[in-house]
């Protein structure tokens, strides 16, 4: 089996190009391809076969990473649909949402002060978690309805949520290394 790297990453695992994706599907699809371009199956052949192996493994892996998330995901399927994203330059401009980004990264910041910082955060987590979630069912029905405009500001707050649990991942270690 051979993987084309002018394929889309859903063309590689056979799927339909959606934002709605099983991801047990996606992993079986994904372990069956890396068996046969992995490149110690190609040890032996000529210098292109294995750089070629090595191109399409690396292709397979970056198209699961992307297909596997659903943020990427999403940014993937508006690109496909022609939306571009400038990291650099935007970012959403929503001043309730930036408030409430503010007053949540206050919380992160007083974690450390309360009498049970573990369970403070652990509920900090919990409740950006819930609001991700939501937020990604609506992102998938903005992009079901080709809603592209508002499909691509979702995705940009999805960012700052996805940023702030990782930020709460760190802290979290940081306060297991200090016990």
């Amino acid at each position: 089996m051979s993987v084309s790297l002018s394929q889309n990453y859903f063309e590689i695992f056979g799927l339909p190009i959606d934002f709605h994706l099983n991801i047990q599907d996606l992993t079986e699809r994904y372990r069956e391809l890396q068996k046969t371009v992995h490149p110690d199956r190609f040890a032996s052949a000529s210098d292109r076969d294995r750089r070629l192996a090595v191109q399409q493994a690396a292709n397979i892996n970056e198209a699961f990473t992307i297909l596997k998330s659903p943020i990427k995901r999403a940014r993937y399927l508006l690109m496909l649909a022609g939306v571009d994203f400038d990291d650099e330059n935007e970012t959403t401009q929503d001043p309730e949402f930036l408030m409430e980004q503010m007053e949540l990264r206050e919380s992160v910041a007083a974690v450390r002060d309360l009498e049970d910082p573990f369970d403070g955060l652990n509920q900090l987590m919990q409740s950006i978690a819930s609001t991700k979630s939501t937020m990604i069912d609506e992102l998938a029905g903005r992009i079901d309805a080709k809603e592209y405009a508002e499909a691509k500001a979702g995705v940009q707050k999805l960012q700052f949520l996805e940023k702030l649990l990782l930020e709460c991942e760190n802290l979290e270690q940081d306060l297991a290394d200090a016990l």
